[in-house]
Formats: C-alpha cells, structure tokens, sequence
C-alpha cells in the first residue's frame, strides 16, 4: 500500500508540474489523506515526507515559471497543516492500527459482548428480555449481562453487571470483564464464580475496578432460582397472588473491593405468572433521590408497565427513569401462565 501511495504521489509531482493550474500542491492531501486511513505511522510517515516535499518542489517550479503568488504559499502551508495533523492523530492511536481497521476491531468486540450477553432463546414457558442503555447514547456502557443455557434447556444462568464508571468511559472494561465471565459462567457453581469474578478484578490492579453484579440461576424445569447478590442493588421479584414487586433478601459485597467478600444468597420458586426483575443503580438512583426511594419507585413503575403484558415492559421502564446521566440496564425473566 505505501509503495502504491508513493507511485501516485509521483504522478501527482508529474502531474503537477505540467499542469500546475489543474494539480495545485493541495492535490497531494489526496495521497496523505488516504494513507492516514490505510497506514499505520512509521509508513505514514515515509509517504508524507514523500508528498511534502513533492508539494514543495511543484509549488517552487511553478514559481519560477509565473512568480511569487501569496495563494500558492497558503495552499502549501495548508498541506503542511493537515499533513501534521494526519501523522499527530496516527502517532496517538495506542492500538498501532489504521483507523478504519482500529475502529472496525473495536466494533466487532462490542459486538461480541453484546452476542454474549443476549439471553437465548428459552424453552416454553419461559420468556425473558433486557434492555441496556448507555449515559452517552452510545453501544458502550459499564452495565452489560452474561448468559448461559445448559446444553439440556433446563438451567438457566444469567449476570448482570455494573462496572464503576459509565458510557465509553467504563466500556473497554466492561469488553475484558464480560470476556472473563463469559468462560466462567456454566463452569462453576455460584459461589464459585462470583469469587472468581472478584479474585480477576484485584489481579487487574484497577483504581477503579470495583463492579457490583446480581447472579441469578433459575431451574426452569422447577421454576427454583437462586440469586447472588454482589453490593448490586437487590433483585424484585413479582408476586401474581398479591400484584407487587417484591424485594428480594439475597445480599453480599461488591466485587473487586476485598480479597474474601461475603455473600448471603436468597432462594424461592418463580410460580406461573411471577417474574424475576434485575437493574442496575442507574435506573432507580438520582441526585434527588436515594437508592430506597429509587427501589419504591421502581416498584411502582415496573407495576404500571406489565399492566400492558410483559412484552416490552423492560424498555417502558426505561423510558420512565427521570435522569440519562448514567449507564441504565433492567432484565426481566418471566415464567408465563399456564393456559
């Protein structure tokens, strides 16, 4: 690729000098530009030195020819400019990669933990959906999920997470700590994992890599669950005997804090017609408004919202939530009504 930039820069130096009018010296930001999305530094380098002194030496001949033009000083100072700027962008880019191919790597381990944490396609009787939501309006948040169906159809295993940090911000940690879930979950039992998730972000030495996470396993032969609960806000359970959102008792700390954290699991059986509801802190705290205050009124809302079915109540939640200054994520797992 650089050999064919350089042979083009050439035929615009040729190019140039015959027929200046036509290639002016801004001609040779075509080659610069294309070589700052095709190359990476040390190459992009070579071609702009190429290029520039290309544009030096047109420009210079066409002055002897025509004499002195101050237009044609400002044309080569804007190549210099723009070129100075290209090889600045590409000296910054940490991954050593064009940018389309930097961009394109990134895009497709975004879209890998968004793959990992969709919930598959669960037996009959079940029916599950979630809705993440980033600060920044963006496909990349600090709240994500990890799934996993047993091979038989019959256990269901899901986390929900929330890594310090928000939008952009906490999304390269959320891609390497979704990546570490996604092989522990299915391989060890619930306890076991939520230490493991803990023992991975002190090894990673983060100022800020405390995550809290809710850990649900569910049964749906039987509809038993279990949950984890790791200094996540606590799970809501839907009672069809009473019509309310319950809190759930399970309790714990967050991850990433201590090397022996404590957990204090909650069990109990999804009847036909309940629900289990998981959220992150983005969806029920606000500046005018604690974490309790934030639970009552999600309980409320999330109430209002099935009154329509459950289909699409998670994003009708979210629609509801008064602030958009943090990451939002709510799954909801629901076991339907015997016919």
């Amino acid at each position: 690729m650089l050999s064919l930039l350089i042979a083009a820069t050439v035929l615009i130096f040729f190019a140039s000098v015959a027929w200046y009018h036509i290639f002016p010296a801004v001609s040779f930001l075509v080659p610069i530009v294309v070589g700052g999305l095709l190359l990476r530094w040390k190459p992009l380098a070579t071609l702009t030195a190429v290029a520039l002194i290309g544009a030096f030496a047109a420009a210079a001949m066409e002055t002897e020819r025509s004499g002195f033009a101050t237009g044609r000083i400002a044309t080569v100072a804007i190549v210099v400019l723009v070129a100075l700027l290209q090889l600045y962008m590409a000296r910054i880019n940490r991954s050593e990669l064009p940018a389309p191919l930097g961009q394109h790597m990134l895009a497709e381990l975004r879209d890998r933990l968004l793959a990992q944490g969709h919930v598959p396609e669960l037996p009959a009787g079940w029916r599950a959906e979630q809705q993440i939501r980033s600060a920044g309006g963006t496909s990349y948040a600090g709240d994500f999920v990890v799934a996993d169906l047993s091979p038989d159809g019959r256990r269901l295993e899901l986390i929900l997470v929330d890594l310090w940090g928000k939008g952009v911000e906490a999304g390269t940690k959320s891609l390497q700590v979704a990546g570490a879930l996604g092989g522990l979950i299915g391989s060890l039992p619930p306890l076991g994992l939520v230490a493991a998730a803990n023992d991975y972000l002190l090894r990673q030495r983060w100022n800020d890599g405390f995550a809290t996470a809710a850990y649900v396993i569910i049964d749906l032969a039987t509809g038993r669950y279990s949950i984890v609960n790791a200094g996540h806000p606590p799970a809501l359970r839907w009672c069809s005997r009473t019509n309310l959102w319950r809190v759930d008792e399970a309790t714990g700390m967050a991850l990433g804090v201590t090397s022996r954290p404590e957990f204090s699991p909650s069990e109990g059986v999804l009847e036909p017609g309940e629900a289990l509801m998981l959220y992150t802190d983005g969806v029920v705290e606000t500046r005018h408004r604690d974490i309790a205050g934030g639970i009552a009124w999600l309980q409320d809302t999330a109430r209002e919202a099935i009154r329509q079915g459950f289909p699409g109540a998670a994003g009708r939640v979210l629609d509801r939530v008064p602030t958009r200054d943090d990451d939002r994520a709510l799954l909801m797992v629901e076991r339907l009504s015997a016919r």
